[in-house]
């Protein structure tokens, strides 16, 4: 495995500390990325300057996330093609790799590989019928248990006897493309035993803060999949139309927020009584939305647009608008809700943006096609994935 290692010292100190660290390290441009010059937005406030959040393992105050700057710690190469990345609360981050690589990577809060999982199980074995011997996945996405003890990670397509050809971007319902999976990995063992079946061409997952559901999206069945997690099935299948990906879900679990990204709409799923409603004409291509930590705020990319757009939940009306990039994926908010950190795919370049007003922090530049991007509570880091084989870890304190 390849290794470009910054700032040495500093992912030294995080280690040493269990991820608590305050050290940082000189940003240094990595390889292969773009030049754009990183820039500081319009200062802070005065009340956001004397603004200090608490950790969640330590009593030490630390400034706010919106006055901090990103240095670049570390770039991790390898044998990845990191579609998605997710930070564990040990610290430990997962990286997603796709079909290219059939595998999900485990590192340690320090970047160093602890891990490999392959993809391939025996359906069998968890009661599946109709796919005799050994089949494979694409992991996609995954999301944890509000405990911890479990990740669930959606494939984009299913590889073995009586699976038919692989799914595709451009798709409907009537494509005839298979149903896929959802895997749970047991984050002790790291070992995948559990798998669901949903809908065709999964992409986003997460679980309900109540533990309750898993939440599944399903890209060319127009679908949004229920899971009951005591079950271990899919209880209820919502048609959302084109291209559904992105969900958010509030503190209380009542609501799943679902960013659907072949219209200008996010769907409003109440988890009660599974009933529809809509918060129409955000903007082009909502694909990825992150919820504010008091749940007041719903924050979505949107890719057709290269903006951010901030919705009031208790209007459902567009309260602020910005552009970051060309066709901003997914999204992170700090443990404190004063930042947001947005990758920008065909720019290749991560934005940090103010929260509380959009107003643009900086932008640094990233390898090829940034895609995945985990914000890390245990160590106060942003882990960037980019599809073509890199992932990136910045310090943020």
């Amino acid at each position: 495995m390849c290794l470009v290692i910054v700032g040495a010292v500093a992912l030294a100190a995080i280690a040493s500390r269990g991820g608590d660290g305050s050290s940082t390290a000189a940003s240094t441009r990595p390889p292969g990325a773009s030049t754009p010059a990183s820039t500081r937005g319009p200062a802070s406030t005065a009340s956001a300057r004397t603004t200090t959040t608490v950790a969640p393992t330590t009593s030490t105050p630390y400034p706010a996330a919106d006055t901090t700057r990103l240095q670049l710690l570390r770039n991790i190469g390898g044998e990845i093609s990191p579609k998605s990345v997710d930070a564990a609360a040990s610290g430990r981050v997962f990286a997603q790799n796709m079909m290219y690589r059939h595998t999900i990577t485990v590192y340690s809060p320090a970047g160093d590989l602890v891990a490999t999982i392959p993809d391939s199980v025996d359906l069998s074995k968890f009661g599946v019928t109709g796919h005799p011997g050994i089949s494979r996945g694409a992991p996609v996405e995954a999301a944890f248990t509000p405990d911890g003890h479990y990740l669930y990670v959606s494939n984009y397509s299913m590889y073995g006897a009586g699976f038919g050809p692989e799914g595709t971007d451009t798709c409907s319902p009537s494509s005839g493309y298979d149903n896929s999976f959802v895997y749970r990995v047991n984050v002790s063992t790291l070992a995948i035993d559990q798998a669901i079946e949903v809908g065709p061409v999964p992409k986003y997952v997460a679980t309900t803060p109540d533990g309750r559901y898993v939440l599944v999206t399903n890209w060319c069945g127009y679908s949004l999949s229920i899971i009951d997690r005591a079950a271990g099935r899919t209880i209820k299948t919502i048609p959302l139309g084109r291209y559904p990906r992105g969900i958010a879900v509030p503190p209380d679990s009542q609501t799943a927020y679902i960013a659907v990204m072949g219209t200008t709409n996010i769907a409003a799923v109440n988890l009660r009584d599974f009933k529809v409603s809509w918060m129409n004409g955000v903007g082009s291509s909502p694909r990825h939305v992150v919820l504010s930590p008091d749940g007041h705020y719903l924050y979505s990319t949107l890719n057709g647009a290269g903006s951010i757009v901030k919705i009031d939940l208790a209007t459902r009306t567009v309260v602020g608008r910005v552009h970051t990039g060309s066709e901003p994926r997914s999204m992170a908010i700090s443990a404190d809700g004063t930042a947001l950190y947005v990758v920008n795919y065909a720019s290749d370049t991560m934005t940090k943006l103010r929260a509380s007003d959009l107003a643009l922090l900086q932008t640094v530049p990233t390898p090829h096609h940034p895609i995945g991007i985990t914000y890390n509570r245990a160590t106060r880091a942003v882990w960037v994935s980019c599809y073509q084989g890199h992932i990136l870890i910045f310090a943020d304190h």
